[in-house]
């Protein structure tokens, strides 16, 4: 069918030449028209006419649909984006919307968190003060306690020196000699102080 395709075309061509030559032909004898030439030259409009609408309807198709593919995808292409833009519309006017309401929130949110925030720190500051208290009154009974060795350690100091102004003041060197020989006859003596230590 692909191999009588460029006969037929060709025998097409040529009879179409044939039937626009004759009114030249008919024209050429006489002068005179006669029934044929009218209907050979309708015949003729509708070969030419014919051959016109067989091209058109060969290549205009493809054309046609081609430019009808990219009508659609950009109307396609435009609906996708008339979607978002719709979407986002929407979302912006939600938002503008619920605005009010989120600031209030965040205003809740914030004042919420401010006072949790100051009631940690009145806990942190009365935990401070605690410890602080705490660690006071143990260097309050540190200090309490040294003092009072320091004051016994004071006071032992100035008893000793004390009974050494008085034991120097009351002995002389008569009461020295008295104590020296009541010393050495304790000794002397057999139930005396060397008997007791033994």
């Amino acid at each position: 069918m692909k191999r009588l395709r460029p006969v037929l075309v060709s025998l097409m061509l040529a009879f179409g030449l044939l039937l626009t030559a004759y009114p030249v032909f008919a024209a050429e004898e006489g002068g005179q028209e006669s029934p044929l030439t009218a209907t050979f030259q309708w015949i003729n409009f509708a070969v030419v006419a014919g051959a016109l609408i067989w091209v058109f309807m060969k290549i205009t198709p493809k054309i046609f649909a081609a430019r009808a593919v990219q009508i659609s995808s950009a109307i396609d292409e435009a609906a996708k984006i008339k979607a978002a833009a719709d979407a986002q519309r929407r979302d912006a006017e939600q938002r503008l919307a619920n605005l009010g309401r989120e600031i209030e929130q965040l205003r809740a949110d914030a004042a919420r968190d401010a006072a949790a925030e100051a009631a940690r720190i009145q806990a942190a500051t009365k935990d401070e003060a605690a410890k602080i208290d705490r660690s006071a009154h143990m260097e309050l009974d540190a200090a309490a306690r040294t003092a009072r060795l320091d004051l016994r350690a004071l006071a032992t100091r100035l008893s000793i020196t004390r009974a050494e102004a008085l034991l120097r003041s009351e002995m002389t060197p008569a009461a020295e000699d008295g104590m020296f020989a009541t010393f050495l006859s304790d000794i002397s003596r057999p139930g005396g102080q060397a008997g007791r230590s033994n």
